[in-house]
Parts: structure tokens; C-alpha cells; sequence
């Protein structure tokens, strides 16, 4: 799990919460607002939790302000989940979403201009959906995302390590 920050057109700024699965690179939401807390985080993990009817062993986070927070913490705690905090200064702790940011940030947020919040919210689910479904990746030997996170969830009953 992972921030991202932009604009609108009109100058105002925009955060986006970016959560993926390390097996099998699926961005499982990128969820869009101007400001962002730890209630919101927990929200978006709640929803996830209700669609999937699973929780992660194991969420990847900097030291964020919304990923140190007791609302995070309760619902880790609440739902069995250990937050695995990253040091300090050191993004390659958490190299999975830091190279999905980067990939996010060249193909979507500079190559949009985003008229509403709204607008923002579709143009980047749509991105989301592509990345997921149409983007073979060789780390993955030329599979999509959810192609892997498919055979995965067939495979195993294990629960995912996101980054958050």
C-alpha cells in the first residue's frame, strides 16, 4: 500500500491509495480523493475485505501518517493481519509498489488531464482494469495480473501479502 500524489486542472491536489498483491502484481484498488486519512485506508481494506471474504497474512506499508495510525492498527489487529512497516528513508524495502507507482505515474497520472474528481476516479479505474487484465508482465512469464491471481486463488487458500 502506497500514496500517490497529483492535480487536478485547476491546481487542486489529488492523492490516490494504491494496493497491490506482491504474487501476483494485481492492483486490487487505487482509490481517489483530495485528502486521504487512516479512516479511509481502513475503509478501502473493509470493501476489499467484503468482495475477496479475505484478509492478507501480511500488508507491506511506509511510515506514513495513515499506515501508523490507530485506526490501521485496530483493524490489523481486529482482522489478524501484521503490518510490516519499512525503514525509514528506504523505499526499496517495499520495491513491489514503488515500481507500480512508477508505472501508474507515467501511463496514467501524466497522461491525463483530470477535469473533476470524478473524472480522476474513471480515468484511473479504467487504467486499473487494463493494467490487471490486458498487461502481460515478464516477471510473471508473460502473464496478466489476473491471470496469475487466479491460478493463485486455485492453487492455494493462502492469504495474499499486499502492499499498502
Amino acid at each position: 500500500m502506497d500514496f500517490v500524489a497529483d492535480q487536478l486542472f485547476d491546481g487542486r491536489k489529488i492523492r490516490a491509495l494504491t494496493i497491490g498483491d506482491n504474487y501476483s502484481r494485481q492492483c486490487l484498488a487505487i482509490h481517489v480523493g483530495q485528502s486521504l486519512k487512516a479512516e479511509d485506508v481502513v475503509a478501502v481494506m473493509n470493501h476489499l475485505k467484503s468482495v475477496d471474504l479475505a484478509v492478507p497474512q501480511r500488508i507491506q506499508v511506509d511510515n506514513g501518517s495513515e499506515f501508523i495510525s490507530k485506526a490501521l492498527d485496530l483493524w490489523a489487529y481486529d482482522n489478524g493481519v501484521t503490518l510490516d512497516f519499512s525503514r525509514p528513508g528506504k523505499p526499496t524495502d517495499n520495491p513491489f509498489i514503488e515500481s507500480f507507482n512508477g508505472s501508474f505515474r507515467d501511463e496514467c497520472l501524466n497522461a491525463h488531464w483530470f477535469l473533476s474528481l470524478e473524472d480522476a476516479r474513471q480515468k484511473i479505474e479504467y487504467w486499473r482494469q487494463e493494467y490487471n487484465n490486458f498487461r502481460p508482465h515478464s516477471s510473471l512469464g508473460g502473464l496478466t495480473p489476473n491471470e496469475v491471481g487466479k491460478g493463485k486463488q486455485k492453487q492455494t487458500n493462502e492469504r495474499p501479502i499486499l502492499n499498502l
